[in-house]
């Protein structure tokens, strides 16, 4: 089996349980097969924490899960060093802290303070811990999926901009339709019925498959056409008076060349998904909105004109032509 044939299968498995929510998943594995980070926004109830939770059932990853609250330290997520005492060569030896897993869901990311929120920085961009004078390497295969609740704000600390540029996606949960929530009914009183049953497992994707994937993206085609077409959204972020109409009157500050960077990492990573060797304009516009709404400051105008950033997005697409 190749690795575009493993992740697919990754891809169905999770759907299987992850009913209605089709999107988050193919989102979810276009950022596992990028290296990056996601944010994951829904109501509670939407099955979040499932879908991260089908994705290390499914591969082989360890799994951790960070529940973030007001009293979390940065030590509860990073480790430390512990006093071995007097007896040992070493009187202190580090301690690893939950952070040092495959797939790490930091549930209710927005509840911690500041601080707390900033320990995943380093692991997040750099894949290293700090603790003390020493720096701990992450696991090749790793990737954060944070979560946060719309509208529940208070006893919650807004994420720093600096963090929010670090996610490669934040990606929205909305209800499912009726016809698949009649599904999601069924399967989970499936699964009550057979919880006490012995059944057979099937055989988890390697994780050796998700990293030969990543080889494969590198080499993904991007023809001049695409990157300037790439350069030429993020750019009108920057300048939206460039083009006629109210882009320049909702956008306050644009995205940054990180920006950039994410718009050609996910639309390689979504074009080999679909099984092409190379990108076409529908794959950035395709996944635009998810690299794209976390990346804008709207204007005082747009906000109390009630303007969403999916909105401006639109808009955005609607302006800059390809090519």
């Amino acid at each position: 089996m190749n690795p575009r044939e493993s992740i697919i299968q990754l891809q169905q498995r999770m759907q299987e349980s992850i009913i209605g929510q089709s999107e988050v998943v193919e989102r979810l594995l276009v950022v596992l097969l990028c290296n990056g980070n996601v944010l994951v926004e829904g109501l509670p109830g939407l099955a979040k924490t499932r879908a991260v939770k089908s994705l290390s059932k499914n591969l082989e990853a360890e799994f951790s899960r960070i529940q973030f609250t007001p009293d979390l330290l940065p030590s509860d997520i990073t480790g430390s060093e512990m006093y071995l005492g007097e007896g040992g060569e070493e009187r202190f030896a580090f301690q690893a802290g939950p952070i040092f897993a495959n797939i790490v869901l930091a549930d209710e990311v927005n509840r911690a303070p500041a601080k707390v929120q900033a320990a995943l920085l380093e692991a997040m961009e750099e894949r290293t811990i700090s603790v003390g004078n020493k720096t701990h390497k992450l696991p090749p295969l790793f990737m954060v999926m944070a979560t946060q609740n719309p509208i529940e704000q208070e006893g919650t600390y807004p994420l720093p901009e600096a963090q929010m540029d670090r996610f490669l996606m934040k990606v929205l949960v909305e209800y499912p339709p009726e016809a698949d929530e009649v599904k999601i009914m069924r399967l989970v009183r499936g699964e009550e019925a057979a919880s006490g049953e012995k059944k057979e497992t099937a055989e988890v994707i390697k994780q050796e498959a998700v990293l030969q994937a990543r080889e494969e993206i590198r080499n993904i085609h991007v023809s001049e056409t695409i990157e300037n077409y790439i350069v030429a959204l993020i750019s009108t972020t920057r300048d939206p008076g460039r083009y006629e109409g109210e882009l320049k009157n909702w956008i306050e500050v644009g995205a940054s060349p990180r920006g950039t960077l994410s718009l050609d990492k996910a639309g390689r990573a979504y074009a080999w998904l679909k099984g092409r060797d190379h990108v076409l304009p529908e794959d950035i516009q395709a996944i635009a909105p998810d690299v794209l709404r976390h990346r804008l400051m709207l204007s005082f105008e747009a906000n109390a004109e009630g303007i969403t950033a999916e909105r401006v997005i639109e808009e955005l697409l609607t302006q800059v032509a390809v090519g």
